[in-house]
């Protein structure tokens, strides 16, 4: 697999030099920019192509977590901050991995080589043949799940609860790893912390979806697009 494009968003041109040293130290990474504002950075994917995202959250104008929920373009994200309390939110918006400063070499390899073995998973799969099961990690075992046993897979952060008619797996990945390697056409995204198999979904009631008598929130930003596909499949007069 050829080197990941990493790009280093920070205000701190002292933080953006030391994770510099950090990615031209690893031999699957490429600097491909680093920039002292999200809004640089925006611009630069409008026309370029970046795998990696090291983000800093606090930052002026805009900031980090600000810019990964209104952004378009956006590749794996890794947050990069001094403070802790933000690590819920973050993940929460699909990030790879949280690094406290100052960022340790050793903590800085393991999320980088997270987001590899991310970027690997969604290479192998062929965009022409759509799989019919995939591989997780769910503690110390590497689990088959064949995807027409999955009914709806819900985030907890860095971690997700595959839920399957007769068992529930904790897989550590985020709930947008898990997306990407879904088939669009039978998997659906309904809330910030939910995606739903769509042949599962028995009835919409309101605001929610009801799978095996579980009633799942539809947020607001995603209603749209779950009546977009209910519309398609309406029986109309």
């Amino acid at each position: 697999m050829k080197k990941l494009r990493c790009i280093i968003v920070d205000d701190e041109p002292i933080a953006r030099k030391v994770l510099l040293e950090f990615v031209e130290q690893v031999p699957f990474l490429e600097a491909a920019g680093q920039f002292e504002s999200a809004l640089k950075a925006d611009q630069f994917l409008q026309k370029n192509k970046a795998d990696i995202m090291l983000l800093d959250i606090q930052m002026p104008k805009l900031s980090g977590l600000e810019y990964l929920k209104k952004a378009k373009v956006q590749p794996l994200v890794i947050l990069t901050t001094a403070y802790a309390d933000y690590a819920l939110e973050g993940y929460e918006l699909d990030i790879i991995d949280y690094l406290l400063k100052p960022v340790a070499f050793t903590r800085f390899l393991k999320a980088v080589q997270k987001a590899r073995e991310f970027c690997e998973l969604r290479h192998a799969s062929s965009p022409h043949t759509a799989p019919s099961w995939l591989f997780v990690r769910s503690e110390k075992r590497i689990e088959k799940i064949e995807l027409k046993d999955i009914l709806y897979i819900e985030s907890l952060g860095n971690y997700v609860n595959i839920y399957m008619e007769n068992k529930k797996i904790i897989a550590y990945l985020t709930l947008k790893g898990m997306e990407s390697q879904l088939p669009a056409t039978e998997f659906i995204k309904i809330h910030q912390s939910y995606l739903v198999s769509v042949p599962g979904i028995e009835a919409i009631e309101g605001n929610q979806v009801n799978i095996r008598n579980k009633l799942l929130p539809i947020s607001r930003n995603y209603r749209d697009a779950v009546m977009r596909l209910v519309d398609q499949r309406l029986l109309k007069r």
